[in-house]
């Protein structure tokens, strides 16, 4: 199992959220964050005042998945979010040992 989260621009989270719903992905968690890359902020002027915007806000979307969907899953969120432009984002993987759902203590993939 794979715990996939991706961050990603503001505007494009409805279309990763509907483009994995289409593939059959379902269950997904959403966060409002704020950070910068190699974007590194922007300015912006505020009664004639210029200042400089450091953290950019994004979104964040968590996905759990078996094995044999995390390509489709990436692939999906590549294509989906990108725009060819600085500040498209990233995608970060990392193994899950055991999932557990609480209603019915089910584990493992059957839990996802």
């Amino acid at each position: 199992m794979k715990k996939v989260e991706a961050i990603v621009r503001i505007f494009k989270l409805e279309d990763v959220k509907n483009a994995l719903s289409a593939k059959g992905i379902c269950g997904m968690t959403i966060t409002d964050v704020k950070g910068f890359g190699r974007q590194k902020g922007h300015t912006e002027m505020y009664r004639g005042t210029e200042y400089k915007v450091d953290f950019v806000p994004k979104a964040k979307i968590e996905v759990v998945v078996g094995d044999e969907n995390l390509q489709l899953v990436l692939d999906t969120i590549m294509r989906t979010a990108q725009t060819g432009q600085i500040g498209d984002g990233k995608i970060f993987v990392a193994d899950l040992a055991n999932v557990v759902r609480i209603r019915t203590g089910e584990t493992g993939e059957q839990a996802i």
